[in-house]
């Protein structure tokens, strides 16, 4: 069973820089047919994919994020890591990570597993 389960900053200051991390578990994220992404969700909207990252390492981003976005990984642990730089309080949503055979995802059914989320909230 895999599972997946997202930490989080909470809160974080305009300007800086948001860094949620999900550990993965019962999947390997260097040798599993998985895209690893980061989805969010602001309060009162849909899903918003920011990008992903592939068991070669390899990453792909939505273009609204793309200039502020980074997803890296740590293979010792198994983590998955999203920077999201220089936010603002339009930034505040619940991050998820979530696993699947789709690169982009838009909807639940997109993806085969999803982590529970971590709210982050921008605000000074």
């Amino acid at each position: 069973q895999v599972q997946l389960q997202e930490s989080g900053p909470g809160l974080v200051k305009p300007s800086q820089a948001l860094s949620p991390t999900c550990t993965v578990s019962g999947a390997s994220i260097t040798t599993d047919y998985y895209y690893w992404s980061w989805i969010r969700q602001p309060p009162g909207q849909g899903l918003e994919w920011m990008g992903a990252i592939a068991r070669d390492g390899s990453s792909r981003y939505g273009p609204s994020l793309k200039s502020r976005t980074s997803i890296s990984r740590d293979t010792s642990k198994n983590q998955i890591t999203l920077q999201l730089t220089a936010v603002t309080p339009g930034d505040t949503a619940v991050y998820y990570c979530a696993a699947g055979k789709h690169l982009r995802i838009q909807t639940t059914t997109d993806a085969d597993y999803w982590g529970q989320g971590t709210q982050v909230t921008v605000s000074s």
